[in-house]
């Protein structure tokens, strides 16, 4: 498996060789910088640490700071990828040329927030009536009892804070990677605001 962290730049479309229009998302991958790396023999499992964006040292605190070895410069970001299939030590930056030869990618990101919500936007309530006299609009109705053990169940479909929610798209086909403008291009939606950070992953159910 590989991984990279990028940033959500928007949506456009594009044109293939016989001039289908695909509509994609274009996710801005800038050099990430290895951080550390982990082996099953010392620490139990393989992984690989990465670190992506700038960060003003005077706002790095000394315990965030141990995680940088020396030469390495703090980043804004950080991201552990477990099981990374490319042979990588501390202090190499690597970027898009690990997508070359991937075909479809995971992107993970936390969604779009939406503040707080009542039950018809946030779990598709259809709502009562209508007429004036009905007086049971948009409400969430009844949602404990009143009679033993005269509470509220868990899970119960409330009103409350909607969105930013950590949320991962699968199986997004690459159409474009441009290395000159440190982009890569995928066929649909990617979840997040603009400019939010996501973390591509290879595809898990689908192989090269």
């Amino acid at each position: 498996m590989i991984g990279l962290i990028g940033k959500k730049v928007g949506m456009t479309q594009v044109f293939d060789d016989v001039g289908k229009l695909t509509a994609v998302t274009v996710i801005e991958v800038k050099p990430n910088v290895v951080l550390q790396t982990k082996t099953k023999e010392k620490n139990g499992y393989s992984s690989v640490l990465l670190g992506s964006g700038e960060k003003k040292e005077r706002l790095v605190s000394k315990p965030e700071a141990g995680q940088f070895a020396e030469g390495i410069k703090p980043v804004a970001f950080m991201r552990e990828f477990r099981n990374f299939s490319k042979e990588v030590a501390v202090g190499d930056t690597i970027g898009l040329e690990l997508l070359e030869k991937e075909r479809y990618i995971d992107v993970t990101a936390f969604s779009k927030g939406k503040g707080f919500q009542g039950v018809m936007k946030r779990h598709g309530y259809h709502g009562g009536p209508s007429a004036h006299g009905s007086k049971f609009h948009r409400v969430a109705g009844s949602t404990g009892q009143c009679t033993s053990p005269g509470r509220s169940f868990k899970n119960t479909t409330m009103p409350g804070r909607t969105g930013f929610e950590r949320v991962t798209v699968q199986n997004l086909k690459i159409v474009k990677i441009d290395a000159e403008l440190g982009v890569v291009m995928v066929s649909g939606a990617v979840p997040g605001r603009k400019n939010a950070t996501v973390y591509i992953k290879s595809a898990v159910k689908k192989q090269k």
